[in-house]
């Protein structure tokens, strides 16, 4: 194999494959990238087993071929070189690392033994939709996801396409987002359904790396793979049943307050200075009042309080939120004006833009605060 590359072409290569691998005393071959000749372009490849990524970078080919090499060492060698141009070249699975006034010599092992990168069953059915719509709708919900050992189904995102719209959906059984993208933002030529859950890493990597106009997804029962014209990241999925969650959304709110959001914020970001272990601050709002107090106190502190304008419609209430969920879902809506619903100090919160419903977060009080 010879080639010459381009040191940036090389360097985004590296980079958007390089939390693929991994560490593995019994698979050492997985701390690899795959290097190698494809369609007239240059694939770099990397896989944990669970998560395959592969970017295909442009560079000349002189020679044909295949080799991995330590994925760490290539990067970090491309990272300190000074030259734009690069030429590589493999022997006896030995990859030289060439410029004008740099040399390396790199150990590799074959292709032959690096992983399978797995291909789906299903090639045909797709959903296409636009980068830009995928990552913003993921960026909704992810802050929603904890990985659980004791839950796992809930250690990911839920996609959940039903033929004329496709939610996204991440919880971690204190709060839940869901986010819908309707049919007029996608194309598909699926025929029925689907769920699948993927896994949080996948999701990361996704928003990481995935640029460019247009995303191609295809699944089959155990993997995912989302596509474009210079990247592949193909996952496997996380197996099980996701939670009935719909069933918790509130269908009547008890009393609903619309206030400005940057206000709130400014609020929760004060006020939680004084928060204790757990987190939480309070919301009261008396019968007949047109302020939401925001409210927080700790023994060795002291307390603060700070009064937020509101229009609301329905009785008083005083609630206790982790404020860290709080400002996750504040920081996920994008309109000027908000909705907090609220249905007792025990029961789902909701928050929302009035004038969107695509998107919505839900929030379990604090019992006992």
């Amino acid at each position: 194999m010879k080639l010459v590359v381009l040191k940036n072409n090389l360097k985004d290569g590296l980079n958007a494959v390089e939390r693929a691998s991994s560490e593995n005393s019994n698979l050492p071959i997985l701390k690899n990238v795959l290097i190698k000749t494809f369609n007239n372009k240059i694939q770099l490849s990397a896989t944990n087993l669970e998560l395959a990524i592969t970017k295909f970078i442009f560079g000349k080919i002189i020679e044909e071929g295949s080799l991995t090499v330590p994925l760490n060492t290539l990067l970090t060698i491309t990272n300190n070189i000074n030259n734009e141009k690069i030429n590589l070249e493999s022997e006896n699975n030995v990859l030289t690392f060439k410029t004008d006034n740099y040399e390396a010599k790199i150990q590799g092992l074959p292709e032959e033994e690096f992983p399978i990168i797995p291909k789906l069953e299903n090639t045909d059915n797709y959903l296409q939709l636009s980068s830009e719509i995928l990552k913003s709708s993921l960026l909704k919900v992810i802050n929603s996801i904890q990985l659980s050992e004791i839950r796992p189904e809930i250690g990911g995102v839920l996609l959940d396409f039903q033929m004329t719209n496709l939610k996204l959906v991440g919880t971690d059984s204190f709060r839940l987002a869901e986010k819908t993208i309707t049919e007029r933002d996608f194309k598909s030529n699926f025929s029925k359904g689907f769920k699948i859950i993927l896994p949080l890493k996948t999701a990361q990597e996704i928003l990481r790396i995935m640029n460019g106009e247009t995303i191609s997804v295809f699944n089959d029962a155990n993997q995912v793979l989302f596509k474009n014209e210079e990247l592949e990241v193909i996952s496997r999925l996380i197996s099980g049943n996701y939670p009935d969650y719909e069933q918790i959304i509130p269908k009547l709110m008890e009393t609903e307050i619309i206030l400005e959001r940057e206000h709130l914020i400014s609020a929760v970001k004060l006020v939680s200075t004084f928060s204790n272990k757990t987190n939480d601050i309070k919301g009261v709002l008396k019968e007949g009042k047109k302020s939401l107090e925001v409210y927080s106190s700790n023994q060795y502190l002291g307390e603060n309080r700070y009064l937020v304008p509101v229009k609301s419609k329905g009785p008083g209430f005083e609630v206790a939120f982790n404020w860290r969920y709080l400002m996750d879902g504040l920081k996920n809506l994008e309109a000027k004006e908000i909705v907090l619903g609220i249905n007792g100090d025990v029961r789902p919160a909701v928050l929302k833009n009035p004038n969107d419903p695509s998107y919505f977060y839900i929030l379990m009080p604090i019992k006992g605060s």
